[in-house]
């Protein structure tokens, strides 16, 4: 795919990616192994991680139209090559958390996908996102749900306080 044509997205927003329906891929080992280079990737490119976990749902029994989404990946890989996470010196050692979560995130299952990242000055240190074990019965609950587990997961990796922020509310201190 060295001369493959570059995507701006890897992944379209609006996807929803079904598990059956399609014919099957006749070589899921070549589809093993190249998810789980991408996977590999993911750690200095948070940018993929999201569309490469949606890819990775389908290892079991992958389908065509699953390796499809994987090339498009590909392309995508191949036309950002200089993306990846920079460390920048900064002097401010403020912690600022987000965390979101969203209801009814993947049609196959229905479950709460909640995530969140830390940044120490300018410099994003952390970043999840987890499919739960529940189905939130209402974006609320998404929501109420979604919130404990970013603070769970911020106290573990820090003993500092930090501010959540999301993009509809302030949460507060931790």
């Amino acid at each position: 795919m060295n001369d493959c044509k570059p995507c701006a997205t890897p992944l379209p927003s609006t996807l929803k990616i079904q598990a059956t329906g399609g014919a099957v891929f006749d070589n899921p080992q070549l589809y093993r192994s190249v998810v789980g280079s991408l996977q590999y990737l993911t750690v200095t490119r948070p940018d993929l991680a999201y569309s490469v976990n949606k890819v990775a749902q389908f290892m079991q029994s992958p389908l065509e139209v699953h390796w499809k989404l994987v090339k498009r990946v590909l392309r995508y890989v191949q036309g950002t090559t200089a993306y990846g996470l920079k460390i920048h010196k900064d002097p401010s050692l403020k912690i600022t958390a987000y965390c979101d979560s969203h209801w009814a995130g993947d049609p196959n299952d229905r479950k709460l996908v909640g995530d969140f990242c830390v940044f120490m000055g300018r410099n994003l240190v952390s970043w999840q996102s987890k499919k739960q074990g529940v189905v939130a019965r209402s974006s609320t609950e998404a929501e109420s749900t979604g919130r404990p587990y970013g603070r769970t997961n911020m106290d573990k990796r820090s003993n500092r306080r930090a501010k959540v922020v999301n993009s509809r509310s302030t949460y507060g201190v931790l």
